[in-house]
């Protein structure tokens, strides 16, 4: 009983305020484009140092 209280008080609540703070599409959007962009500078790296491996080696 006290489950479908809480179950009911939450939706109750769902329905007089329906912005709860959830992350906006532009955030997502910010975030996706963060991660993508550090994966490609990463990769960039990564091909860099294999390219150049053996003339890096005799430094």
């Amino acid at each position: 009983m006290r489950l479908t209280t809480r179950v009911q008080e939450g939706l109750q609540e769902a329905v007089r305020r329906p912005d709860r703070g959830d992350i906006s599409t532009t955030t997502v959007i910010i975030w996706v484009a963060a991660v993508t962009g550090a994966l490609l500078i990463a990769g960039t790296i990564a091909v860099v140092i294999s390219k150049y491996n053996g003339q890096l080696n005799g430094l």
